[in-house]
């Protein structure tokens, strides 16, 4: 006889959520020791880690209601997983950038701001992948990603990701909080995000490496 974990798609999509969620704080914690243990290169490592925190954030908004601690769900699962709960809650940011932010000088401040704006850019673009379009989901994430690269003075005012942003803000200010984007409108604000990220990482100075 079959099991079934869900009885609705609501139910199915929450199990969903929970499996990725799962695998995000795994992968996270992999990936810790890993660094620790000098197994991968700083610069192998930073982008990974940047990627599981933005999707980390993406989600947990996304279950909020449904999982209200995430050191609650690690022992409901049986997750030993200290270092990726340090990481993903805690500092926030991958080690390099933590450690970096340590150091005194700008070029500290600037890489801090880097991280931001790379998870910024990734938790913007996941989430409308996440179908979350209203509007009250979609501009508090624009905006915050639009004070992030407003904070790093590499970046001229004329910058496309700048300008796109501060266009689409305007765009969501004149709607109602309760609207949500079209299949369009949605379809166009990832393609600029994506637009504007790569533009980003092209910007920055010594991105290979």
């Amino acid at each position: 006889m079959e099991v079934k974990l869900w009885n609705d798609k609501r139910e199915r999509e929450m199990y969903d959520n929970f499996a990725d969620l799962y695998a995000i704080i795994k992968a996270t914690e992999k990936l810790e020791k890993a660094y620790v243990r000098d197994i991968i290169s700083s610069s192998d490592y930073e982008p990974e880690c940047l990627k599981l925190i933005a999707q980390f954030k993406t989600l947990a908004s996304s279950l909020r209601n449904t999982v209200p601690s995430l050191e609650q769900f690690a022992d409901t699962y049986k997750m030993d997983c200290p270092a990726a709960l340090n990481r993903l809650l805690v500092a926030g940011v991958p080690a390099t950038v933590e450690h970096r932010a340590s150091l005194s000088g700008s070029a500290s401040s600037s890489a801090a701001t880097v991280a931001e704006c790379v998870q910024n850019f990734i938790t913007a673009m996941d989430s409308l992948k996440l179908n979350m379009v209203a509007v009250d989901q979609v501009h508090p994430l624009l905006a915050d990603l639009s004070a992030s690269l407003n904070k790093l003075g590499i970046l001229p005012p004329e910058f496309e990701g700048k300008v796109k942003m501060k266009e689409w803000i305007a765009r969501l200010a004149k709607m109602g909080a309760a609207d949500e984007l079209t299949e369009q409108q949605a379809r166009q604000l990832h393609f600029d995000l994506e637009s504007a990220y790569n533009a980003f990482m092209a910007a920055l100075p010594n991105s290979g490496g």
